[in-house]
This record gives structure tokens, sequence and C-alpha cells, in this order.
């Protein structure tokens, strides 16, 4: 549930400023109010984070394994990294010139440029180095002086005397030989391979470059509070006073009022405004709270008017999770691994996201179960006591008997798919009922009324085949006929039947559509039945092409890479198939029939986060 906030403000004498935001967050259950705010102070510590933050992404570069030997404390680490950092970029500077240089020239052989202008003084003679195309050769002048040094068929290089060759660029000498080169590329490998050693040492305390990010945001947000203080002027310097204003939950703000009473603030609780950009906390129980390590990867929140739907979330995403896995063997290994996990951090306190994957691989493991669907096996290969663990109407050996019982196998898959469409958008619709005031309620039943005209028209249109007929669609018109007209009278009913009735002539383009979004929302279930199956047609792609290889111990261990690698990437992809579709059903099909946007902000107070 949405627990209800009060919103405050507090004022006290500038003089205890810091004193009074000490305390406030040793409180830690105000969420200061959202605002736009800057200072030198706080821009300093933003630039601390920065740097912090990049001396950390270095340093991880550089762990392998975790490490446990004790750090030293060393405030000047996050310097030191950023030293060698910018000293290393300097050297692969270096280098790149030197092997750029070095690449240039290393086809003239290893000479001294200096002896070479030298002797060009000792003799009184000009010498250039060109590098022609062949071909050039025979249309230099006559008068030209040269001497061939080398070339292949199509360049030569060449020495030309006393004066250039007209047209052509000379190549420019290096300032160094090839060998001084290479000594001097050999030095800046090995200074940069003494640097990599030393942030390969200072890898070993990367906690405290994480202490120190956890310190500075601690910082930034004590700094950011301090500056949101609104400040009354033209008030004398020794009795001047500063206020801040934002939202406790009402629950906690007896801790506000003793905090108040103790140190001397001056407090004004009253109910949010329409306006105000009031926070969410949600407070549910042990068994909803599963689902904050989801809600939180995602970062919705609903907002503070709008109604929780977490408990209803969390039991239909556990189902779609179920389907679009599909597997036994794979919620198999769910289960082994959560409780494994569990029965290792019983000491220390169970992760909730183990506690998440326990329940999300229980509804794999049976929907895997009842539908017969073992690591992509073939009915036959499965034994047969797992057989008759499965459900006749929706098992795979069921649907290998025959091509009639596969159509019936697929058409009660369907009509599950589309009975969770009905059940969780009618619960939907009837969660917006407690909500509602009015005689807008009759507008939720119509669209009740709707949704069960579509549902019946889904399966005569969709759902029936050869196998099965489902004869409901006529009966299922008047439905959404009804449900359509409560709809249009009464969706947007604000205290005048006839005033509600006009507004619907209004909107009757989007009304006619509604009942087009009707039906799309209903066949977007059918997701789930698809998603499940492409993930069994991968499965059992995977156990065919491995199956050959396990009977020749010449290609056994193949077999074995290619099931572990093929059950890995069709994990992967129901993975990101449960975040794509399962999310999607609740956050977009399910909320938008209740009403809710998703448009809230997470209440997050203002403590110490070190």
């Amino acid at each position: 549930m949405i627990v209800p906030m009060k919103k405050i403000f507090l004022v006290t004498q500038d003089k205890h400023q810091d004193e009074s935001l000490k305390v406030l967050r040793s409180l830690g259950v105000v969420h200061l109010e959202r605002r736009a705010v800057s200072s030198d102070a706080l821009t300093k510590l933003l630039e601390r984070k920065v740097k912090a933050e990049t001396a950390l992404r270095v340093l991880k570069q550089y762990v392998k394994v975790p490490s446990t030997k004790d750090t030293v404390d060393n405030p000047e680490i996050v310097n030191q990294v950023l030293e060698y950092v910018d000293e290393r970029k300097s050297y692969q500077e270096e280098l790149i010139r030197h092997r750029r240089e070095r690449s240039r020239i290393e086809e003239w052989g290893d000479f001294d440029p200096k002896q070479f202008s030298l002797l060009s003084e000792q003799s009184n003679t000009k010498f250039f180095l060109y590098k022609l195309p062949s071909s050039a050769l025979a249309k230099l002048p006559e008068e030209q002086k040269y001497i061939i040094l080398g070339g292949d068929k199509n360049f030569t290089r060449l020495l030309a005397l006393d004066q250039e060759i007209p047209g052509r660029v000379p190549f420019a000498l290096s300032e160094y030989s090839c060998k001084e080169l290479d000594s001097f590329i050999s030095g800046v490998e090995a200074k940069l391979a003494d640097i990599e050693g030393q942030l390969k040492a200072l890898s070993d305390d990367l906690v405290l470059v994480e202490k120190e990010i956890s310190k500075i945001l601690s910082e930034i947000e004590f700094e950011s509070a301090r500056a949101k203080l609104n400040v009354l002027e033209d008030i004398p310097a020794e009795s001047s006073i500063s206020w801040i204003n934002g939202f406790v939950p009402q629950e906690d703000l007896g801790l506000i009022k003793r905090g108040a009473s103790e140190n001397g603030w001056a407090l004004l609780a009253e109910d949010p405004g329409p306006d105000d950009a009031v926070p969410t906390k949600l407070k549910n129980n042990r068994l909803v709270n599963l689902l904050n390590p989801l809600l939180g990867f995602l970062n919705i929140t609903p907002g503070y008017n709008e109604v929780d739907i977490s408990g209803w979330f969390l039991l239909f995403f556990t189902i779609y999770f179920g389907m679009i896995f599909g597997d036994a063997g794979y919620g198999a290994l769910f289960l082994i691994i959560s409780i494994a996990g569990i029965f290792l951090n019983l000491k220390k306190g169970v992760p909730i996201g183990l506690k998440l994957l326990l329940l999300l691989g229980s509804s794999n493991f049976i929907w895997g179960v009842l539908t017969c669907t073992w690591f992509g096996l073939a009915p036959e290969q499965i034994p047969v006591s797992l057989q008759q663990l499965g459900l006749p109407l929706i098992s795979n050996v069921t649907a290998a008997r025959s091509e009639f019982d596969s159509g019936i196998v697929r058409q009660n898959l369907m009509i599950i798919c589309f009975s969770l469409a009905l059940i969780q958008l009618s619960i939907g619709h009837m969660i917006a009922i407690t909500k509602a005031k009015s005689l807008r309620i009759l507008a939720e039943l119509g669209s009740i009324s709707m949704l069960l005209g579509m549902y019946g028209i889904v399966l005569s249109l969709i759902a029936s085949n050869e196998s099965r007929q489902i004869p409901l669609l006529m009966p299922c018109v008047y439905l959404l006929g009804i449900g359509f007209v409560f709809v249009f009278v009464f969706s947007g009913y604000k205290g005048s039947i006839g005033g509600s009735i006009l507004d619907g002539f209004k909107n009757i383009i989007s009304m006619i559509l509604g009942i087009a979004n009707v039906f799309s929302d209903i066949m977007s279930y059918i997701r789930l039945w698809a998603v499940g199956l492409a993930g069994a047609a991968i499965s059992s792609t995977v156990v065919a092409m491995a199956g050959p290889m396990l009977g020749n111990l010449i290609f056994f261990v193949f077999g074995i890479i290619v099931l572990v690698f093929g059950h890995g990437l069709n994990l992967a992809l129901n993975a990101l198939s449960v975040l794509v579709h399962g999310v999607r059903l609740n956050t977009l099909e399910f909320s938008g029939h209740v009403g809710l946007t998703w448009a809230g902000t997470a209440y997050k107070p203002f403590k110490d986060q070190t």
C-alpha cells in the first residue's frame, strides 16, 4: 500500500544550520523537496565524485578476484590512481609517436640522420631522399643525378644529388635512427609496464575507493540539503533564520516533532497539496516486498495519488515467468541455485533476490511439469514417471499423440493466455472501481463487460480450430455493445449525465478506437504462449544437435559444449523475454486498465548513507 505523507516546513537559526541538518539526517525520515540547487562546495564535491568514480573504473580493470588482504587507509589513493592514469596516457601517446616514426623510416635502413647531414656538409653536396613510383624513373630529367638505393616493382628509393627532383617532395629525415627509436620504445614500454604494476597493486585497495565514493555521496547529499535552505533576508545577522521543506511519512511525524522540540526548530506539518510532487513510499508484507528488486531495476514507482498494484504485479509476473521459461529443467536449476544460496546465507541474512528467484523458479518448475517440458527433450525421451505428472490438457505428451490432440493442446494453451488477460484486466477495472466515487463506476463495469465480450469474440475467432469450435460470437457481441454504451455514457461523468453524454460525442473517435484497444490488449497475452513456444523450439533444437554427438566418444565433449552453450543462450533469451513481455503486460496493459501511469517519485529520505 502507499503510505500517507505529510508536508513539513522546518525553521532554524542560520548559526545552527549544520547542527540542524546533522540531526535531521540522523532522524532519516524526511524526503527533501526536489529543487535544482548549486553552490561552490557542491561543485567541488561533484568534481571529487567524478575523479573517484574514474579511479574506481580504472582499478576494476585489474581486479580478477576480490582481494582478501587487509587494507591500510590511504586518503591519497584516488589522486595516485589519476596521476598514474595521466602519466600512462602521456607515455602511450609518446609510444604511438615513436612507433609511427619507426614504421615510417624503417624501409630506409638503420642510419644516423646526424651523420647523413654531416656527410652533406663535408662533401659540399646536397643529398635528397625520394621514394618514387618505379615508372617515374624514366621521366626524370637527364641532368638529374641520383643513386638507386633499393625498392620493388612498384616503388624505388633513391638518393638525389645536388638538387631536388622537380615536382617531387623529398623524404623528410627523422631526428633519430631506427636503433635510437627502438631504445626509446623499449624505455617507454618499461615505464608503462611499471605503471600497470603500480595500478595492479593499488587495485587491492579498491574498497578504499568505494568507501571514498560513499563518503562523497553522503557529503553531496548534505551539501544539497544545505543549498536547499531558504534564508529569510532583511533580518539582523544574529537573528537570521532559514527554513527547509520536505515530506515525511505520517507514521514518522512523531520523530520530527520530537526532534523539533529537542532542537528548537519551528515546525509546520500539513497535508500535501494537489500540485505538490509528493514522493511515494510503498509498505507491503514480506511476500509482496519480493517485487522490490524488480521495481528498483526498472526504476518505476506509482504516483502518490495512484494505487499500489504490487501484490497483483507479483502474482501475475510470477505466472508469466513460469510460462515464458516454460521448462521444468530450467526451473529445477533455478530452485537448486536459490536454495543453495539461501542455505549459504542463512547466518548473514538471505538476499531478497534469492527469495524472488526461489518463487519464480517454483513457478517455472510447476508449469514445466504440467506441460511435460524437460530441457527440450522429445516426449518419448522423457521418463514415464515424469510424463504422468503432466496435465493432459496442456501436456506435450498429449500433443504428440495425433494432430487432433496437438490442436486441442494448442487451443487450451491459447485459452489459458486469453483467460489470464480477462482475469487480470478485469481486476484492473475492479481496482479502479475502488478509487471511483461517482457514477463513473458504471463506466468501469462497462469496461469489464467489453472485456467479457471481446474475450468471447477472440475465443470464437482466434482460438477455435478444426479440433474444437467455440460458438460464443453473437452473445459476446451483445456484451461488447452493452459495455460500450456504459463507457460512452459514464466515462466522462462529472455530476451530469447529459454533460457526460456530450463529452462522449466529443470523444467518439477515441471511444471507438477503445474497442480496438480492448482487442489488442487481450491479444497481447498470446505472447505468453508464443514466446514460450519459441524457447521450447530452441531447447529441442539444441538437444537434436547435441544428441548424436553424445553417442560418440570422440564428439562427446563437443556435444556437452553445444548443450551448455545452447541452453545458456536460451536462458539468456528467456530472461530478456521476461523483462520485455512479462513486465510489459503488467506495466502497460494491466496498468492501463487500472489507470496507473507509474509517474511517481520514490521516497528517498535524507539520511546518512555511509
